[in-house]
């Protein structure tokens, strides 16, 4: 099967431009990242890929932060793929908070014959509507359901499957979750986020929402890797921030062809360029590739590539620029290379476990849907005999920054060092706890209070202050606190007036 002939020449050229980059450069990101986080002691972590190209980073509504799939635990006949979207929401960043683009096609891209091609795209595309622009406000009072009234700003969406059938609607204009604006404008926002789950034909489901974004990683590697001096270690940079979130939920049976369990995903954006053609703008499979590996000058082309090309920057693989640079600056020795050891794990899959019966090597998260899911996850993966668990696609709990530098440390390789079987970098585990059903995400942060830091919050109602040594001096304090209730009442007070005016005759 292939996804070609269904697909207008125009954008079937793009997908493959689009393919042409991921893996080889995961290798060099996993390398890269891995082997930093591999001599870095507990504390450290490494970067997905949120901000990770320059051009993307000026448009956050397009920019792929991680890509998951896994055989869904509660519904082992069915597979999940998560595809998370602009990094870095505060959950306060208000009035607009965080819409999806209008203009773009979010795709979820599925091979499933091993020749580094989209056999199957699910492709969601927005449309955004406001109930009264004569307001300023996100939502103009409690939010109870998805059809609300008081939810001045809707996005819906509409989801379409692409194969070498052709293409078929499997959802039009569903609502997709808001923004978590607060306790105050939305009390329940779990039920919003259950109304936003929706089934398709065949016995699968989609979802369109915010959630807390489940990646954790400390960012401060770009400061020289930690300070140069490992005193820029421990903080989940992630911690209190959301994304916006794309899922789907399909049985096995729709996703595998010719008798191989074994699948390649990515997600890749599109948007329409000046002369009107379908381009890439961002592209994700594995975690850890574009944003540490891939030098300035391939970022952007990584995005906009597709998977059949990723031979072009195997060398940024296979002699990573990270393990030098750990090297200069700590003294620990790089392996030696090329790094050969890590073409399977990246760039063909595991034989016997996530390689295809034929294969192109190419970056793809590769996940063998044949592999049940485990009673007991390990977040270390199949690296501790969890054959459910990274490398063999990617779970919420998967601790791919440990799995990557245990591996990309010579974790795979014949009388390697023992301490490399213990290498991690301290955080181990999401800030939230990961739901149990589909789409399984924890639910958004809250914009009504303050975000969450290492050193405690703040409660906003009352202007209790943080304990730890990263409290400001004087911390917020009541006034404050007393203001922004000020504020809050001000706005309510105006609502109510517009309300009333609203309801007199003409």
């Amino acid at each position: 099967m292939t996804r070609q002939p269904a697909v207008p020449p125009a954008r079937t050229k793009n997908l493959e431009q689009r393919r042409r980059s991921r893996l080889p450069a995961l290798l060099a990101t996993t390398a890269l990242v891995g082997t930093a986080f591999a001599v870095l002691p507990a504390g450290s972590a490494s970067a997905s890929s949120h901000r990770e190209a320059p051009l993307v980073a000026g448009t956050p509504k397009l920019d792929a932060t991680d890509t998951y799939a896994f055989v869904s635990p509660d519904k082992p006949d069915t597979v999940t793929i998560l595809g998370n979207f602009q990094p870095f929401e505060e959950p306060s960043g208000g009035p607009n908070f965080y819409p999806w683009s209008d203009d773009a096609k979010y795709d979820i891209n599925i091979d499933n014959n091993g020749d580094a091609k989209a056999d199957i795209t699910y492709e969601f595309t927005f449309r955004s509507a406001y109930q009264d622009r004569k307001s300023f406000l996100y939502n103009t009072g409690a939010v109870t359901s998805l059809t609300d009234p008081d939810l001045n700003f809707r996005q819906t969406y509409s989801v379409r499957r692409i194969d070498a059938d052709g293409r078929s609607k499997l959802l039009r204009k569903a609502d997709a979750a808001p923004s978590d604006v607060g306790a105050a404008s939305m009390p329940d926002y779990g039920a919003l986020r259950d109304g936003a789950v929706q089934p398709v034909a065949g016995g699968g489901h989609v979802f369109a929402g915010q959630a807390d974004d489940p990646f954790f990683l400390d960012l401060r590697i770009f400061d020289l890797l930690y300070g140069g001096n490992l005193s820029e270690v421990g903080n989940d940079t992630l911690h209190g921030y959301n994304v916006n979130t794309l899922g789907i939920q399909i049985p096995k049976s729709q996703l595998t062809a010719g008798g191989d369990p074994v699948i390649g995903v990515w997600t890749s954006v599109l948007t329409e360029n000046s002369k009107g053609r379908q381009v890439s703008v961002s592209r994700l499979g594995s975690p850890l590739v574009n944003e540490a590996v891939l030098p300035v000058k391939e970022k952007d082309v990584w995005n906009a590539s597709v998977p059949s090309g990723d031979a072009q920057f195997g060398k940024y693989v296979l002699d990573p620029e990270v393990p030098k640079l750990v090297q200069s600056i700590y003294g620990i020795p790089a392996p030696a290379t090329p790094r050969n050891d890590l073409a399977q794990v990246f760039l063909t899959g595991v034989p016997g476990l996530t390689q295809p019966k034929k294969v192109t090597p190419s970056e793809e998260l590769r996940l063998n849907t044949a592999v049940a899911p485990s009673a007991t996850p390990n977040r270390l993966g199949v690296l501790k005999g969890d054959l459910a668990g990274f490398p063999n696609g990617r779970r919420l709990g998967d601790d791919v920054v440990d799995i990557s530098l245990q591996a990309l440390e010579g974790a795979l390789l014949p009388g390697h060092a023992a301490a490399v079987d213990g290498l991690g970098d301290g955080v181990d585990a999401n800030d939230k706890a990961f739901g149990t059903t589909f789409p399984y995400v924890a639910l958004p942060w809250s914009g009504s209070v303050t975000r969450p830091g290492p050193q405690g919050a703040t409660s906003f109602l009352t202007g209790a202050r943080p304990t730890g040594s990263g409290s400001p001096a004087g911390g917020l304090g009541e006034p404050v606190a007393l203001g922004s209730l000020g504020l809050l009442a001000l706005l309510g007070a105006g609502v109510a007036v517009r309300r009333r005016r609203t309801a007199l005759p003409a």
